[in-house]
């Protein structure tokens, strides 16, 4: 395995770890672990305890357990389709955008098998006003990838390489 992809694997377990201890902190420690709990770190941010059901933006409500599994079938899947993607990309900005994807895909595959819902806690707001749904370290992680590659796809136009470039030699050999 190239140096490139060791550090996109190794950015997906990096925030698979922090999204589960963060998690564990939260609901643990802090004891914000049943609706309605919440705690304010700041004038603007808030830890608040919610069970998502649900996936991005609350759509495709889990309201039944084979409904749930579903979930976690479909969730899979396409986290299996981006480390397939991530194992065969070559360029580095992409390939850590693919861990960030890869390590939330995996966090929140983790909860929603082990608890039947995802974990969100990251409140922030300006006063009453929320402009954001309640996330997590998985949730922003995922956005933040999708982001990047996105503009990647539609902005960035990368020179064609040489072929005495050692990276195609290593991608031909």
């Amino acid at each position: 395995m190239n140096v490139t992809r060791a550090i996109g694997l190794m950015t997906a377990l990096l925030i698979f770890l922090l999204d589960q201890g963060i998690k564990y902190w939260v609901t643990g420690p802090l004891g914000i672990s049943y609706e309605g709990a919440a705690m304010e770190v700041l004038p603007f941010f808030d830890l608040r305890f919610v069970q998502n059901i649900g996936v991005s933006l609350g759509a495709l409500q889990a309201t039944t357990e084979a409904m749930r599994w579903g979930l976690v079938v479909l969730t899979a899947a396409i986290a299996a389709g981006v480390l397939w993607w991530l194992l065969r990309e070559h360029k580095l900005p992409d390939v850590v955008s693919l861990g960030l994807v890869l390590g939330g895909a995996a966090g929140n595959i983790l909860d929603r098998t082990r608890l039947g819902y995802v974990v969100d806690y990251a409140d922030l707001h300006i006063g009453t006003w929320r402009p954001f749904l309640v996330f997590n370290v998985a949730d922003a992680a995922i956005t933040i990838g999708v982001v990047i590659l996105l503009v990647r796809a539609i902005f960035v136009r990368e020179q064609p390489r040489a072929a005495s470039d050692p990276v195609e030699k290593e991608v031909n050999a």
